[in-house]
């Protein structure tokens, strides 16, 4: 069994620093860059449309890594492994600022995802070996506040960059501050090596990755690549067998990526289920809200940027709210009804034209800001609440992969949608621009709307703690 040295308590109080730090970029680098996308076709020559594809690509990254970040930190110590990671980060940002061709875009955005997909993961790691279980609520509440802020301040900063300087300045202010985070890191962030080398499951990871990679390239290969539909089927057959080859493959590997039993489960079966669909609605809406606002509605990026204020803060303030909710009224009343009403809200932004008042428009985005909140809030929670300490690593892991891969296929699916509606290299009038977003908004509410038939399959009783049964119970102490 891995055993960790007992922590510096003069190192471990600078430890939720570091990682707020290093979440803080990440997330703010997201916010700013979906802000930024029209712009940036522009100077690269490209259609708006077509940007998706620095997004996926990040994301995409991310999702593929994520699994092999655990055991990168035991093998060569977290310390390490995390400053390597921000390093990565910050130079695939100078390659980002540096492209001059969308294809080079997206290699510098897939070597940004490589640090992204390490740095967070390892700074919990370090958290949760940092701190006893009683002080961890306290301690990753203080580490995702600035995940809180990135969104908050990303659009504004990423408007007023691209409107007063370039777009360049979204990916150069993150060498600063990953210049800061690797100097405080090496000097103040205590160094966590297993004791033991364990094996990793490589067939595994390789399967499960090219599983995502297949399945999303098709996904953009509906879309902004514009394959045949023969090339877009082919693709994704190749990417269900890669999984469904995982999926018998990990139930005779010793220590597989994600433990089969995680599935045994129920809040964690349904949670991950509902996850990965509810989010192709919700996902897609980072990327498609911004386009929205300045291909569709003419908003100058600082004005689109500026109208995602209210969305941002309306997700912050109904945290501790939903919270509440859910310990009132359970998880599936919340989530059923939650679900529901958020698939509509992204159907009715299709109601939203030209003669729309800014006032009804920055009131309807804080109202699917507090709804889109709780809604994570209330998917993250049910997930994890049953998993033990056997299983609570694997299931973390496998919710950050579903994460970003649910977000990732959401704005595949909402960039295929928007070019199959209209094709912006024929010059179209606005009216037909605008008609397509809404038609798009239309099919992508639908999408996270037929989620809720996953979450009406929770136990009614289950509560806002947890509610595992007794054959759970027998199973964690063999």
């Amino acid at each position: 069994m891995n055993t960790f040295p007992s922590p510096d308590p003069r190192q471990t109080r600078f430890v939720p620093w570091i990682v707020a730090m290093a979440l803080f970029m990440q997330t703010l680098d997201g916010s700013i860059l979906n802000t930024a996308l029209p712009a940036m076709a522009r100077s690269l020559h490209e259609s708006p449309l077509n940007m998706q594809s620095a997004v996926i690509g990040y994301l995409l990254t991310v999702a593929m890594l994520i699994p092999a970040s655990g055991w990168l930190a035991d093998r060569f110590g977290s310390r390490r492994v995390f400053i390597a990671a921000i390093v990565v980060f910050a130079l695939g940002s100078l390659a980002c600022a540096m492209s001059s061709t969308l294809n080079g875009l997206v290699i510098a955005r897939i070597a940004q995802g490589v640090g992204g997909a390490l740095m967070m993961p390892v700074g919990r790691l370090s958290v949760l070996r940092s701190f006893p279980r009683s002080e961890l609520v306290r301690v990753l509440g203080f580490v995702t506040i600035p995940g809180l802020l990135g969104p908050l301040l990303g659009p504004t900063l990423g408007g007023w960059l691209v409107e007063y300087a370039s777009w360049h300045w979204i990916f150069l202010i993150n060498l600063p501050v990953g210049l800061i985070g690797c100097i405080a890191a090496s000097r103040l962030m205590p160094d966590f090596k297993a004791s033991e080398r364990t094996t990793f499951d490589w067939i595994g990871f390789l399967l499960f990755a090219a599983a995502m990679a297949l399945i999303s390239l098709a996904f953009e290969g509906f879309g902004g690549l514009h394959y045949s539909h023969a090339r877009s089927v082919l693709l994704l057959a190749a990417g269900l067998a890669c999984l469904a080859a995982y999926g018998l493959h990990s139930r005779r590997h010793s220590t597989p990526l994600f433990s089969p039993r995680l599935f045994d489960i129920h809040s964690f079966s349904v949670g991950i289920t509902g996850n990965l669909f509810a989010r192709l609605g919700s996902g897609a809406m980072p990327f498609l809200t911004p386009l929205w606002l300045q291909v569709g509605l003419g908003y100058s990026p600082m004005e689109a940027g500026m109208s995602m204020i209210p969305m941002a803060i309306a997700g912050i303030a109904a945290k501790p709210v939903g919270t509440h909710l859910i310990n009132r009224v359970g998880f599936r009343r919340v989530l059923v009804a939650n679900t529901l009403i958020l698939g509509l809200l992204i159907a009715g932004f299709a109601l939203i034209g030209a003669g729309t008042p800014k006032g009804v428009l920055y009131a309807y985005l804080a109202v699917f800001g507090c709804v889109n909140s709780l809604q994570f809030t209330a998917m993250n929670g049910l997930t994890l609440i049953d998993l033990d300490n056997a299983t609570a690593a694997s299931g973390n892991s496998l919710l950050s992969v579903v994460m970003q891969l649910s977000i990732s296929l959401g704005v595949a699916s909402a960039a295929a949608l928007l070019s199959g509606f209209v094709d912006l290299r024929e010059s179209p009038s606005q009216e037909l621009i605008l008609d397509a977003f809404h038609k798009t908004y239309l099919c992508v509410g639908l999408m996270g709307a037929f989620a809720t038939a996953i979450f009406m399959q929770l136990n009614p009783a289950a509560m806002g703690k947890p509610v595992r049964d007794e054959r759970i119970r027998e199973d964690d102490d063999v």
